[in-house]
């Protein structure tokens, strides 16, 4: 059975994640700062939680030291858990957005790396955007190209490189970045855009469950390869 943690997942795509993954037989584990949301949320879901915020160091080893001790193992890491950072642009706006978008995922994937090396068929997909594409936001043709996210944009090409790096670091484990789709959830409420979770989910279990002979160190979406 597929060990996974979804980090992020009380809510939103994250959550949805975490459904799809356990139809799929996979032993799920959600990430969440909010203990009580958390357990709620892993609750209704009929899944395992861990008390997990991506900026917290002794958080993050606390949680995956949980899920060695239980499983020994961990086959899928998800790292979705990120921010908007559509409020400001400050230096600690932009420290924030950075913590949680980019140095969380490495933090997460550093402490994840000991038990990813554990599984047979080991894969990390972090959820990144296609905001965090220099082509995609500097082509009047698509729809990044108008959106003024700043340091959401920034520190999603910071995910990506990250991405692409572990890739090359370790060619034992499969790395990739996933573009979902414009969703609709408590982050994007204010642009009134964006289809349901369930729906951009289905992009990040696909990327999630290609298999051994999937491709690694890529952005894609629902249609394929993203260009950086």
């Amino acid at each position: 059975m597929t060990v996974t943690l979804v980090t992020g997942a009380n809510k939103g795509i994250g959550f949805e994640t975490a459904r799809q993954l356990r139809d799929l037989g996979h032993t799920v584990y959600i990430g969440a700062r909010d203990t009580e949301r958390g357990e709620k949320a892993a609750a209704t879901l009929g899944v395992r939680f861990v008390q997990l915020d991506v900026t917290d160091d002794d958080s993050v080893r606390d949680a995956l030291a949980a899920i060695d001790a239980a499983e020994g193992r961990l086959d899928l890491l998800v790292n979705n858990a990120g921010i908007l950072a559509a409020e400001g642009i400050d230096g600690p706006a932009a420290l924030r957005a950075f913590d949680v978008n980019a140095v969380g995922v490495v933090r997460v994937t550093e402490a994840a790396l000991p038990l990813l090396r554990k599984s047979p068929d080991p894969a990390v997909v972090t959820v990144s955007s296609s905001m965090g594409s220099f082509w995609a936001v500097t082509n009047p043709e698509r729809p990044e190209f108008g959106l003024p996210l700043t340091l959401y944009a920034a520190s999603k090409a910071a995910a990506t490189m990250l991405t692409v790096q572990y890739a090359k670091a370790h060619p034992g484990i499969r790395f990739n970045a996933v573009e979902p789709g414009a969703t609709a959830t408590d982050m994007t409420a204010a642009f009134g855009i964006g289809r349901s979770p369930e729906e951009s989910a289905k992009v990040v279990v696909r990327l999630a469950t290609l298999g051994p002979d999937g491709p690694t160190g890529t952005l894609q979406d629902e249609s394929g390869t993203l260009s950086f």
